[in-house]
Formats: structure tokens, C-alpha cells, sequence
């Protein structure tokens, strides 16, 4: 399960770098089903017209992921969850420096799977619930490149005025992005403790950066 994990990241960074794309305002009054389908849409044509993603210039990724994706991601949150329950325990810049690393973590794999996007298909599964809830699960189903491709989302309703649904959790063929680091965080807060996590975090960020 982890290397389908793994080998299909870049099949859910399509889907999940569409919520970049959102306009504030259109976003805030939008369906999250609906706003997924639009933009998954959206990012997909971007892609194909974009000549420097295509051609691999990763700092041309690496600025997309950061303008156009982050911003839609509630990343204190997924932190906190990732980090469990350490996360009470770490002071204030304990916090920041995990949610800076996690950040740059997760940025990096974001524009590495990127940049190998394709000719990949998105349908957005019909949304249960009702109007009234805050917190929604959507389910897509990604295809191309052979096999079908499971991907959720758990997205949440924010309370600011304008800022429409952000992501907190991203599922791949049933692997929670966020409980997958929670274990691996887990073992070094055991091991080193919170800064012993933050020192291993900057060290693969590092190695990251190298690799390019």
C-alpha cells in the first residue's frame, strides 16, 4: 500500500493542485465538489500549456505549489495532526519551525509529482451530506496512465467571510496523507523528541534541495 502510496503521488497532486486556482470570492459561495471538479479541470489545461512545467523547471513548480496551492490548505491544522500530540507540548517556535519544515516537505513533493503530470482524468463522485456541514469528504477517481486511481479529500468550511473550503487531509487508494506522517513523525518524537523532528525534517529538506 505504501508504494502505491508513493508511485501515485503525482496523480493526486493534480487533483489537489486545482485548489490553487480558486478565486476567493467565486470560491466562497462554491459546492466543494463543485469547486473540485472546476478547478481539477482548470489546473489540467494549465499544465498542458505550460511548456516550462513540462519541460521539468522545478522552480517554476516550486513557485506554482507555493502562490497557488498552499494558500488553500488550512497547514496549521495539518500540521497539528500530523505532529499528534507532541504538537500541545511544543512552545510557539517549536511550532513554527515544524509547520516551516513540514511546509517546505511537503511543497517540494508536491512540485517533484507535478511536473510529471500528464494526460490524467478527474470525476468527482457524488457528494454526501447537506449544506449545512462544515467539514465534507469528496471523492474522486483519477484516470490515465492505466490503472483507476481512489483520491479523497477532507475539506473544511472556513469561518473567515470570502475564504471558501480549505483541505486539511488528502487520501490516496485508502492511505490519509496526514495519519501516514503522524507514524513516521511519531518514531523520531520518540526517539528525539520535537526537535529531535524538526532537525530531521530540516535534514531531508536539505537532501530534497540537492536532489533538485
Amino acid at each position: 500500500m505504501k508504494r502505491a502510496f508513493l508511485r501515485n503521488g503525482l496523480i493526486a497532486v493534480l487533483a489537489f493542485a486545482g485548489l490553487g486556482l480558486m478565486a476567493a470570492a467565486h470560491a466562497a459561495d462554491e459546492a466543494p465538489d463543485a469547486l473540485i471538479q472546476r478547478l481539477s479541470a482548470d489546473v489540467m489545461e494549465s499544465i498542458k500549456n505550460d511548456k516550462a512545467i513540462r519541460a521539468g523547471d522545478m522552480a517554476r513548480v516550486v513557485a506554482l505549489v507555493e502562490l497557488r496551492i498552499m494558500p488553500n490548505v488550512n497547514f496549521q491544522r495539518m500540521t497539528a495532526s500530523a505532529v499528534g500530540p507532541a504538537w500541545r507540548q511544543a512552545t510557539p517556535l517549536q511550532q513554527k519551525r515544524l509547520q516551516e519544515e513540514f511546509k517546505t516537505l511537503l511543497v517540494r513533493t508536491y512540485a517533484g509529482a507535478l511536473a510529471q503530470v500528464t494526460d490524467q482524468t478527474i470525476t468527482v463522485r457524488p457528494l454526501r451530506g447537506s449544506q449545512e456541514d462544515k467539514e465534507v469528504l469528496v471523492r474522486t477517481e483519477i484516470k490515465g496512465g492505466g490503472e483507476s486511481i481512489q483520491l479523497d479529500y477532507r475539506l473544511e468550511k472556513t469561518p473567515d467571510q470570502g475564504a471558501g473550503w480549505r483541505i486539511y487531509n488528502l487520501n490516496v487508494l485508502g492511505v490519509w496523507l496526514v495519519e501516514t506522517y503522524r507514524s513516521q513523525f511519531a518514531q523520531e518524537i520518540n526517539a528525539k523528541g520535537v526537535d529531535g523532528l524538526i532537525a530531521s525534517l530540516t535534514e531531508r529538506n536539505k537532501a530534497n534541495s540537492k536532489k533538485g
